[in-house]
């Protein structure tokens, strides 16, 4: 797309959301500075460096698509990659599994902030900051249940991993001078009923509490819940229900999930009675598909649901975005960017709403000039004010990244195999 033809589209866009008192300059500035944490995870479908096995514990990648990250080296080049073709500011989110082990095998009640140094200077490098995840499944230990075990050492074991996960993130904070956002997602559940319910989420508070007493200032730590697991169907003990209830108790940021929650669910409904009670929210954007899943992240109704949630509730402080898919049935590279772009858009739709005129409206009980406004706002100019943003921001506009994610393929990724 030629330079003029972004200008003069933007100039006309501007013209016309000005009408409706929205600044459109404003909104991109305020989209270029809100970071998107990119999940490590898609390069190499959740593997990481421990060993060559597979996924296990409720969580499952499907496709063979070829191409995929091996190595550290690998897995960072891809993301280099990646963040040369976005504009905005991006972080990158790791799981404990891709430390640093040179080749030793580290156990994950022994992992160390060492292991992830050269992370730190890798990102720093790049001038990007990192988050970080402890890892429960797809070990000897792991089973159905980890923090939740009634076996009183596998829960120690796992006690120590998270523990160690958050001094690990906070050592990231400290270097990068802003806070890691360290999530914790157990997959603890059961395939058949139970009639322990209720001990199984004594036993996952009590770990948790254990856990997050320590105090430490470079991290933030969020607590993720989930719908079910893979072999897990029938009962998990993190469900939506427990977590909002701990964090609203204990003060602890919820992690949002978009992908594990039923596909008809309105995740973006939670968004307000959450943040009553909680102090912010971590979202892993992703998308489900007919069961709790991790698809690419689209710019569908629930992503923009959620996002004008978020801009609606004046949230966006208090909010921390994140991606979490994992799809190897298609180019890995491009899955990354079509889901970045899709938040970003999500984002920027929410950011052009004439909110003032819709709150006037509301508050005059002027439903149909509401609806009417909501309405028209979904033909106005929005891709030329995208386009802009990527344009002044010297990364690819429209359908030209394409073409860049199959010149890497052709140069990079297409000679792994």
């Amino acid at each position: 797309m030629k330079e003029h033809q972004i200008t003069q589209a933007y100039a006309l866009a501007k013209e016309r959301y000005a009408a409706l008192g929205i600044d459109t300059d404003k909104a991109i500035e305020t989209l270029e500075r809100t970071p998107i944490s990119l999940h490590c995870w898609q390069t190499d479908d959740v593997m990481g460096f421990e060993s060559n096995a597979g996924l296990s514990g409720g969580i499952q990648t499907t496709g063979n698509y070829p191409g995929r990250a091996r190595t550290l080296d690998e897995v960072r080049q891809d993301l280099a990659f990646v963040v040369s073709q976005l504009a905005g500011t991006q972080r990158v989110n790791l799981h404990e599994i891709y430390g640093d082990f040179g080749g030793r095998k580290v156990d994950r009640d022994q992992v160390e902030v060492a292991h992830f140094q050269s992370w730190m200077e890798w990102a720093k490098s790049m001038g990007l900051c990192l988050d970080f995840n402890s890892t429960s499944f797809g070990h000897p230990k792991s089973g159905d249940l980890t923090l939740a075990n009634p076996d009183p050492a596998i829960r120690a074991f796992w006690i120590e991993h998270t523990k160690r996960c958050r001094r690990i993130a906070d050592a990231m904070g400290r270097a990068q001078g802003d806070p890691c956002m360290m999530n914790i997602w157990v997959h603890d559940g059961l395939k058949d009923l139970t009639v322990e319910r209720r001990r199984y989420r004594e036993l996952l508070a009590e770990s948790l509490d254990e856990i997050l007493a320590e105090e430490l200032p470079g991290m933030k730590s969020c607590v993720e819940a989930k719908l079910f697991g893979i072999g897990l169907e029938s009962y998990t003990v993190g469900s939506h229900d427990f977590y909002a209830g701990y964090c609203a108790t204990r003060k602890v940021i919820y992690t949002l999930d978009t992908g594990h929650y039923e596909p008809t669910e309105n995740v973006a409904d939670m968004v307000s009675s959450l943040l009553l009670y909680v102090p912010e929210l971590m979202l892993h954007v992703s998308r489900p598909a007919r069961w709790d899943s991790d698809h690419v992240t689209l710019m569908n109704d629930q992503t923009l649901d959620l996002f004008k949630e978020i801009v609606r509730a004046e949230a966006l402080h208090r909010a921390h975005i994140g991606l979490d898919y994992f799809d190897a049935s298609i180019n890995r590279i491009g899955a990354y960017l079509i889901g970045t772009r899709a938040t970003q858009k999500c984002l920027l739709q929410a950011l052009l709403e004439p909110l003032h005129t819709l709150r006037k409206y509301e508050a005059g009980g002027q439903g149909f000039e509401r609806l009417a406004l909501m309405e028209e706002m979904k033909a106005l100019p929005f891709g030329a004010v995208y386009d802009y943003f990527n344009w002044k921001n010297g990364v690819p506009v429209g359908e030209e990244f394409i073409s860049a994610v199959q010149e890497y393929e052709k140069n990079v990724t297409s000679k792994r195999e």
